[in-house]
């Protein structure tokens, strides 16, 4: 998406979630386990230790209908998020949509009927045959809990209406639809629902990516997605292009795969998303040391809280208290003096210098056991914010309002990323993502 600053890649999935998901488990039959943060991935059991508790291991995929074989290729642009192009609707118009595996519904720019010609690269319904809108007698427009205050409503045409506003501010409104992608003649999906927003903040829409039965991957039946960030650009405005596959990667022989934890359906947990793409995260390594942190910070405690999630659309890894505290302790150590006191930035990380000084800090690595590990390199483990800042790219979740581990996509950039749905397992391979070729 087109953000102006980093105040939206923070929030924006937090945000996303807390809308969404209380919106679909409370206006459709839909089976859900929690009312708090989601990012979503229903999956089947990991034995965590001979001490984890049981409940947790419940498989949540075994509703899912068999799944699809669609092949595709595109380009990922990226800046602060990943951007891709889907052809979408008959004919098929191309659409920039930013990829969330954070988010669930996801929604395209429609621009107005009454604008002949669309002013930018926004979709025209007028033109697809296979589009159509929701009535309001659709049972997402049907509300079953009176007391809860829903993003839907009926308008003047007996259309199913929704708007959406995020934390920082930004805003998506306009009607669901159903269209159809078109990745070739042989390969259209079935009419999805989408937002279609006649009226936004944003140019670009959403793909929602992960398993809430609404996603664009359980609604298409998507056996596995991935993605290559490229290492981004430090020249404001400018997008650096990497590579995004629906179903199998042909670079996918080298990757070291990790399963997923689960939950159950009927266990409410308030700090929990019961659908995100949650990994085993077993600690952080600086340099050569391992830091202090308790297993328990990055795994779900009774409330949920502590779970370790992998999100393409929140720009900025994020830690608990605990966890985060003990990065902050160990960097300071190393590089104390050069602290830049009192600055905080989008209102989550405060580990900032007026240089680029990761070289004294060293490399910094996410272990995920059975040699599984995610490598920061100490040339990428600060983030030019602007103004000659240089920030570690991580924030404290709780400034979030979140009880979760959030790998952001700033520590995903060259890695090859596979979210695979079918085995339920996330892959992860090392590469220079700006030069894959197809």
């Amino acid at each position: 998406m087109s953000q102006s600053h980093v105040s939206k890649p923070l929030f924006f999935t937090i945000t996303l979630y807390y809308i969404i998901f209380f919106f679909l488990c409370n206006s459709v039959s839909l089976t859900c386990s929690s009312s708090s943060l989601s990012l979503h991935f229903p999956l089947t059991s990991l034995h965590l230790s001979p001490t984890t508790n049981s409940s947790f291991t419940t498989s949540l995929l075994s509703r899912r209908n068999p799944s699809s074989s669609y092949t595709f290729r595109s380009n990922v642009k990226y800046s602060m998020a990943l951007v891709i192009s889907l052809p979408i609707g008959t004919p098929s118009q191309s659409q920039e949509l930013v990829l969330d595996t954070g988010s669930q519904l996801s929604w395209i720019k429609c621009h107005p009927k009454k604008i002949k010609k669309p002013i930018t690269t926004s979709f025209d319904p007028s033109l697809s045959s296979s589009f159509s809108d929701l009535p309001c007698s659709h049972p997402l427009c049907k509300p079953r809990i009176p007391d809860f205050t829903l993003p839907t409503s009926c308008d003047s045409n007996r259309l199913c209406h929704y708007s959406y506003f995020y934390a920082d501010g930004t805003f998506a409104e306009g009607n669901l639809v159903k269209e159809k992608f078109t990745f070739s003649n042989s390969q259209i999906t079935p009419p999805l629902i989408l937002g279609c927003a006649k009226e936004s903040t944003d140019e670009k829409g959403i793909l929602g990516m992960n398993l809430g039965r609404l996603s664009f991957i359980s609604q298409a039946k998507i056996s596995k997605f991935s993605y290559c960030i490229p290492t981004r650009s430090d020249q404001s405005g400018l997008a650096s292009t990497g590579s995004f596959y629906l179903g199998d990667n042909p670079n996918s022989r080298g990757f070291k795969y990790v399963s997923l934890l689960t939950f159950p359906q009927s266990q409410r947990m308030p700090n929990l998303d019961p659908l995100a793409y949650t990994v085993p995260l077993l600690g952080i390594r600086i340099g050569q040391k391992r830091l202090n942190i308790p297993a328990s910070a990055f795994r779900p405690d009774a409330g949920g809280s502590g779970q370790t999630m992998v999100d393409s659309g929140s720009e900025f890894t994020h830690l608990v208290d605990v966890a985060y505290d003990k990065v902050k302790e160990e960097i300071v150590r190393l590089v104390g003096s050069r602290l830049k006191k009192g600055y905080v930035y989008g209102s989550t990380a405060d580990m900032c210098f007026d240089e680029n000084i990761g070289r004294l800090i060293g490399d910094l690595v996410f272990e995920f056991g059975r040699g599984v590990e995610i490598l920061v390199e100490r040339q990428r483990l600060l983030v030019n914010v602007g103004g000659g800042v240089h920030c570690v790219g991580i924030g404290r979740s709780s400034m979030l309002g979140a009880a979760s581990n959030i790998i952001g996509n700033v520590h995903q950039q060259n890695l090859w990323v596979e979210f695979d749905v079918t085995n339920r397992r996330v892959g992860f391979s090392k590469a220079v993502c700006s030069r894959i070729s197809p």
